[in-house]
């Protein structure tokens, strides 16, 4: 194996990026040496790219929703063999907070985020501890399997286990992007009806139509609440999602609610959103929610909905780039071109 790599370096004095050779990183022990196949462009990236994010290293490899085989074993690793296919998990426990000095290391206090805390793999190779590793099926692709830590998985625990959406509940998704569109598809897939779409595109509407939504909405639509009423026979909705993450978005969101429905907060921006008079907000027992991330086994459950063919992600990635040209694929996903799912850079 050389001794360097091809590797996309974030600089975080002057905020800019560049494809640089840099040391091929060794495995600690408990940890493996992943050779990346596929890893997904997403919008917390350019959210670190553009400081909406603060920088925690001077210099850091981003990228967090990857895919490849293991190069390299780390000392007292035991269940993995090199050449096994992995996805590795977006997050790496402290062991030192309370949570993980009891064994809960799922629910650490003191999450350590790939591409933010430590070198993630917009990259040839990667670093990854063992223990957050999840095995891909053989029948499930390098690039669908990428898009599972995060582009899925974060929908995944914001159905199921913040929104906690129920057979037969009326759902709504603001902003049916990379994130949104697989909230739409999920929230079918356990069971809500109708699933509503709201999008200002007409052609991101017609692929969520396409895609599972029951319904899909201009949410600029002076007559909007109307035809959500009408939509849901007068309930309004039980669960909303705000996966675009801005002040207009989650207000109207919070607005097309039912008494005690809940809203539940996906997509991030620095904008100020507001929940009302306080009278209001508690007379209409709504409830909003905080979602980020997700469990590592619900990349596992993931991987074997695909697997078995319930959940379908053909469609889920829009391109692939190369990894000299990362700059490009962030271009097009910042400037919403083709109106992209997922992108994924190839080392």
């Amino acid at each position: 194996m050389a001794g360097t790599m091809r590797a996309e370096r974030f600089h975080a004095d002057t905020k800019t990026i560049a494809v640089e050779d840099v040391p091929i990183p060794k495995p600690g022990p408990g940890e493996v040496l992943v050779k990346v196949e596929f890893c997904g462009i997403c919008h917390s990236d350019l959210s670190l790219i553009d400081g909406t994010f603060p920088a925690l290293l001077p210099v850091v490899t981003q990228g967090h929703e990857a895919s490849g085989t293991i190069a390299k074993l780390g000392a007292g690793v035991t269940g993995w063999s090199e050449g096994d296919r992995v996805v590795p998990s977006a997050g790496r426990p402290c062991f030192a907070c309370r949570n993980c000095r009891r064994g809960d290391l799922t629910n650490c206090l003191n999450i350590q985020l790939m591409a933010f805390a430590y070198d993630g793999a917009w990259a040839e190779y990667t670093v990854a501890q063992a223990g957050g590793l999840t095995r891909i099926p053989d029948n499930v692709s390098f690039e669908q399997a990428a898009i599972l830590a995060d582009a899925v998985s974060t929908p995944f625990g914001a159905v199921v286990r913040t929104g906690k959406v129920g057979v037969g509940e009326t759902v709504g998704v603001w902003g049916v992007g990379g994130v949104g569109t697989h909230i739409v598809q999920l929230a079918r897939l356990v069971g809500a009806v109708p699933v509503i779409a709201f999008d200002i595109n007409p052609v991101v509407r017609e692929r969520a139509l396409e895609l599972g939504a029951d319904y899909a909405f201009d949410s600029r639509d002076e007559d909007l609440k109307e035809k959500v009423a009408e939509a849901t026979g007068g309930r309004m909705l039980d669960v909303a999602f705000d996966a675009a993450g801005l002040k207009v978005t989650f207000e109207q969101a919070l607005d097309c609610l039912t008494v005690g429905g809940r809203l539940v907060a996906v997509g991030l921006s620095a904008q100020e959103a507001s929940v009302g008079t306080t009278a209001q907000f508690g007379l209409s027992q709504k409830q909003v929610l905080g979602h980020l991330g997700y469990k590592n086994v619900d990349i596992e459950t993931l991987a074997e909905l695909v697997s078995r063919g319930r959940l379908d992600l053909s469609r889920s990635i829009s391109e692939i780039v190369p990894l000299e040209d990362v700059a490009k694929g962030i271009e097009k996903l910042e400037n919403h071109e083709g109106n992209p799912i997922r992108i994924l850079v190839k080392p």
